[in-house]
């Protein structure tokens, strides 16, 4: 289709003047032209592609879902697939998240009130409350959405200081026993790595509540600061243990018939 600039708001924009307009990268557009995201609609004459209004829509709702935590793969798949994710949709959901993040940021600062009012009081503040906060602020940002964080944070709280503990402990008896069944070269269908992926998967799923994504993100946490949080916390599974376990829970399954 090709298209003249007629002037006006409702003019079709080349990618550099899309790129100034929105802030959005001219080498950010060629990539989801590349990879079938967001592809120009229109041609001027000379071939030139131009971006008409549907195509600067759908960069909202791209830019949008992406300021969610949402890959781009999975951005492809909501926008192409049938669903009633319209433009007004999406905003709705931006709109709820930022609440969201709105919240937990609230949350944040009454934290860091209390902890600069200790500081004013000449109270010490333990090594660990201050440990705990730059995780917070750091760490778990990398990996985990404000949405997953929420979850989280409840399931803590509902879970109370003695489940806590008793959870940690309880890590700290099985991640060592499933290092010690690899170390033999231990078959994970035997019945001593059945049980132990047994006991992994009811903490695993009391923590993430079955999310295939929560898991993901703690897979990711460990993977990339497994050897920071050993040094902290001692127990915490390393990489090659999750395919392990995996093999276990996949046999466990199997000898089930489920």
């Amino acid at each position: 289709m090709t298209a003249e600039r007629t002037g006006g708001d409702a003019s079709p924009l080349k990618v550099g003047e899309l790129a100034r307009r929105t802030g959005v990268s001219v080498r950010a557009l060629h990539h989801y032209d590349a990879i079938g995201l967001l592809r120009p609609s229109l041609r001027t004459p000379s071939g030139h592609r131009l971006y008409g209004r549907p195509d600067v829509e759908r960069l909202q709702q791209i830019q949008s879902l992406r300021a969610m935590g949402i890959s781009l793969d999975e951005v492809g798949r909501l926008l192409d697939g049938g669903a009633a994710l319209t433009p007004r949709r999406v905003l709705a959901l931006h709109a709820e998240r930022a609440r969201r993040e709105a919240g937990r940021q609230a949350r944040l600062a009454e934290r860091l009130t209390r902890l600069g009012a200790d500081m004013d009081a000449a109270r010490i503040v333990s090594l660990d409350e201050l440990c705990r906060l730059i995780e917070e602020i750091t760490r778990m940002d990398q990996y985990f959405t404000p949405e997953q964080l929420d979850v989280l944070r409840e399931r803590r709280e509902r879970a109370g200081p003695e489940r806590m503990q008793a959870v940690q402990a309880e890590w700290a008896e099985i991640i060592p026993a499933v290092q010690a069944a690899m170390d033999r070269g231990a078959d994970p269908g035997s019945p001593e790595v059945i049980a132990l992926a047994r006991r992994w998967t009811a903490l695993t799923h009391e923590f993430t509540g079955g999310d295939p994504q929560m898991e993901a993100s703690v897979r990711a946490l460990y993977a990339r600061e497994g050897d920071t949080l050993r040094q902290r916390h001692g127990a915490v599974p390393t990489p090659a243990m999750f395919p392990h376990i995996a093999r276990a829970v996949a046999a466990d399954a199997e000898r089930r018939g489920t």
